[in-house]
């Protein structure tokens, strides 16, 4: 073996100002991406008069919370004047059970099309795979007949069902795509052991799935909550979600223009998807490193 070279005083000014060009890139980049950020809290805890006397990037002088409270309560929406509260909890009614049902499903679709295949499981599996790059435009006309076949148009219980259909294909590969890699010769011991179809599914597959159920609970939960169009296309007058109402806050004409009141509404909108990701951003890096996107 030979020995490494000494570091000498010119290659180690050489890698300090690799390093010290390397991290202020990275603080530009930063700056530049957190920009929009900085500026919508500011403005947020501003006074109109602050807003129109300052500056885009000025502080502000006497920090409020009053925007963030109209913005929440009493905020117009069209003709309605009770804030994103009632759009929120849509949300969140729509959001919860949609993104749990569309994961349940999801596993369950990879666990059998990559452990118990049967015949056509390719092709079915490849028709699933077409919804993942169908325009989501395509479904409107036949989504809504079917919404009112079913009786529940304009409805909350109508998003949700759209939501669950419409993140299937996504669901179904996150989850096929990482139990390929899990060994066959586990489901092989356990069906010698006279474990079921259900035993092995709950006891084996999903205790070894929390990588995977991380990713698609975090991928879930971020597409349905930031939805638009089916929000605003398949929603009625009391089943509106968060975005239509901050759409219509925006859109709403009075004398004065709120800016501080319409960047609270932003951050209310966007809330839920920040915490998400700080509290579990790193699980969904991890879970993406261990087999969520092979394949």
């Amino acid at each position: 073996m030979h020995a490494s070279s000494p570091l000498t005083p010119s290659r180690a000014r050489g890698l300090t100002l690799q390093r010290l060009l390397l991290w202020t890139a990275l603080a530009l980049f930063a700056v530049f991406f957190l920009a929009p950020l900085y500026v919508m809290v500011s403005t947020s805890l501003k006074s109109m008069d602050e807003v129109r006397n300052g500056t885009l990037l000025s502080l502000p002088m006497s920090p409020s919370l009053a925007a963030w409270s109209k913005a929440w309560s009493s905020a117009c929406t069209g003709t309605d004047c009770g804030g994103l509260a009632p759009f929120f909890m849509n949300s969140v009614f729509m959001v919860v059970p949609a993104v749990l049902i569309s994961t349940a499903l999801g596993a369950l679709n990879g666990y059998v099309l990559t452990k118990w295949r049967f015949r056509g499981s390719e092709l079915l599996f490849a028709m699933l795979l077409f919804g993942v790059f169908m325009p989501m435009q395509v479904v409107l006309l036949p989504m809504s007949q079917v919404l009112g076949h079913l009786g529940i148009a304009s409805s909350v219980w109508g998003l949700i069902l759209v939501h669950v259909l419409a993140g299937m294909p996504s669901t179904t590969l996150f989850f096929r795509n990482y139990y390929a890699g899990l060994p066959d010769e586990l489901v092989k011991a356990a069906t010698l052991d006279g474990a079921s179809f259900w035993q092995i599914f709950w006891r084996i597959v999903v205790p070894l799935s929390t990588p995977i159920l991380v990713v698609t609970l975090i991928w879930q939960f971020t597409a349905i909550w930031n939805d638009f169009l089916y929000g605003v296309v398949f929603s009625g007058a009391d089943s509106k979600p968060i975005t239509v109402g901050l759409n219509n806050l925006a859109n709403t004409s009075s004398s004065v223009k709120e800016y501080n009141v319409d960047m609270a509404a932003a951050l209310i909108a966007a809330l839920p998807t920040l915490v998400v990701y700080i509290v579990a951003g790193k699980y969904f890096v991890r879970g993406l490193t261990a087999g969520a996107v092979k394949g």
